[in-house]
């Protein structure tokens, strides 16, 4: 993990307020891990696909907090200081891990907050990518839904060891979220499989369905940029990628909701094939009232997008 003075300077002022917030907080606010006004558990949730997760399995038992919101991307994101009161005040903080948001990470380990905290995607042993020269992890692990029942048990496992009273509620919510998890995994199998074989190719803006493409049966083709969005990509990287699209003859690419499409709009045109017209959620979920809204929502809209671009045939996900 790179040190604080790494940070670019914007990113610097943003998190030297954040931390002294903090600092603030140690000294003249409440003691640290304190319960909410109603006796339940603070728990806070960084990314907003763990926040989906916990809330379907905390439900009313908890007093959920989550960072993120809709469409906001982790790996740039920046924190600000009510951030800092939030992590504090937490009784059990819940984030993805293998630096999927370092901003926050960063903000976490230098409070010092006597809060749990538990890095719930770490929970699934990660791909290695190269970056810059060297391998890392690759953080977007809910890209199979078999993943994300491990995640969902993790979340359950360690609600029972905050609040052991409640564990018959965490473990029937847990349950019902595992067997909702269970038919969406049955469910994508089938609806990749429909998709011609010589179609089976996956080209996205950044590096974040590697995953997705290794429990589907997808071949990850190509992407603009690696697996963090702060990225930048070179006239020589664009230029690979379309020649790399021509070769393998996609018949279509797809941007993503949290990233600016328009340079993947170039390497749609000088590769003379189709961008979808639905975007990927990638990173985070969409808005309560969009297609995305919750986690199990953007895997069902996402392999939709993905089956229509590539010619296969979708059936309506069982509710």
């Amino acid at each position: 993990m790179k040190p604080f003075f790494s940070l670019k300077p914007q990113k610097q002022v943003s998190f030297a307020i954040a931390l002294l917030c903090v600092l603030f907080v140690n000294g003249c606010g409440p003691s640290r891990g304190d319960r909410s006004a109603s006796g339940k558990p603070q728990v806070v949730a960084t990314s907003t696909i763990l926040a989906d997760l916990t809330a379907q399995i905390g439900a009313d038992e908890i007093q959920l907090t989550g960072i993120l919101t809709p469409g906001t991307d982790p790996h740039v994101y920046e924190p600000v200081p009510a951030d800092s009161v939030a992590l504090e005040k937490a009784n059990l903080i819940l984030y993805n891990g293998y630096d999927l948001e370092p901003g926050l990470i960063k903000l976490m380990k230098a409070a010092g907050s006597n809060a749990r905290q538990v890095p719930v995607g770490e929970v699934v042993p990660s791909l290695q990518l190269e970056k810059a020269g060297r391998t890392v992890p690759d953080p977007h692990v809910w890209g199979s839904a078999k993943n994300t029942i491990r995640m969902a048990e993790k979340i359950r496992d360690v609600l029972i060891e905050l609040e052991p009273v409640d564990r018959d509620r965490f473990i029937q919510n847990a349950d019902r979220l595992i067997a909702d998890l269970t038919r969406l995994d049955r469910w994508i199998t089938q609806q990749i499989q429909t998709i011609p074989p010589n179609r089976r190719k996956l080209v996205t803006t950044h590096d974040a369905f590697q995953y997705y493409g290794q429990a589907y049966s997808l071949t990850i083709v190509g992407t603009l940029i690696g697996i963090s969005t702060e990225e930048q990509p070179s006239a020589q990287t664009v230029k690979k990628l379309v020649e790399t699209i021509k070769a393998a003859g996609v018949p279509a690419i797809f941007a993503e909701t949290t990233i600016n499409p328009t340079l993947i709009e170039t390497v749609a045109q000088e590769a003379g094939v189709k961008l979808a017209p639905q975007r990927l959620y990638s990173d985070s979920i969409g808005t309560p009232d969009s297609n995305g809204g919750s986690y199990i929502k953007m895997m069902v809209a996402n392999t939709t997008a993905i089956v229509e671009a590539l010619g296969g045939n979708v059936s309506p996900f069982p509710n």
